[in-house]
């Protein structure tokens, strides 16, 4: 299968971006600066742009089957790359007449919020990283209204660690017992999951250990 990523030098990029390769895929990696991803690799095309440059946007989905939306700021806790890349490649999808995108967002959006601990709730989204979460929140009213054969994917806190396989995805908001943290490659694999089955076809399953 051909796959974009966009945001692939991220913490999830590029274990997406990695997984991938490994699985077989053909993988086009997008990003600011391509070449921080260090992988070599006969399928892997390295594409130089920013997400709010829609040409470049569009330019990069030509002969893709699927996008994979993994974008971040950074450290950066204002901006809307998350909200306004996303849009521009759901307007470079519709002209290109591509149908599946499946995106990252965090665990506490929508339904998810309930998942949350109050340290969550009310420190990080709700002062520290505010401007970050409402980011997120436009970001997937954006995947939802977009008319896509969309999947949206709600991680908990990235931590270190490998991929270890065993995490719980599609838990409810009125499940509070996740650890509300996963390894960014645990997070690409249950991504990849999807572009082989759609049981999450239209919807935003949480993703936590």
């Amino acid at each position: 299968m051909k796959l974009v990523v966009f945001g692939a030098t991220g913490k999830v990029g590029q274990q997406v971006v990695k997984q991938a390769l490994e699985q077989g895929h053909d993988v086009t990696a997008f990003a600011r600066n391509p070449l921080k991803l260090k992988i070599k690799h006969p399928k892997l095309q390295l594409f130089q742009g920013d997400v709010m440059d829609s040409a470049r946007v569009e330019q990069a989905l030509q002969g893709q089957d699927v996008v994979v939306c993994t974008l971040g700021s950074g450290q950066k806790l204002t901006g809307t790359v998350r909200s306004q890349g996303t849009q521009n490649i759901i307007e470079a999808m519709k002209r290109c007449r591509m149908r599946r995108l499946i995106c990252q967002t965090t665990l506490g959006v929508g339904e998810s919020w309930g998942s949350l601990n109050f340290y969550w709730k009310y420190v990080m989204f709700g002062l520290i990283l505010r401007n970050v979460f409402i980011d997120h929140q436009r970001q997937e009213e954006s995947v939802q209204n977009s008319g896509l054969d969309w999947t949206i994917i709600r991680p908990g806190a990235f931590i270190e660690g490998g991929l270890t396989g065993q995490y719980r995805h599609g838990f409810p908001g009125t499940d509070n017992t996740s650890k509300l943290k996963i390894t960014p490659a645990d997070v690409a694999e249950f991504i990849l999951k999807q572009l082989v089955d759609d049981f999450y076809l239209y919807q935003a399953p949480s993703l936590s250990y």
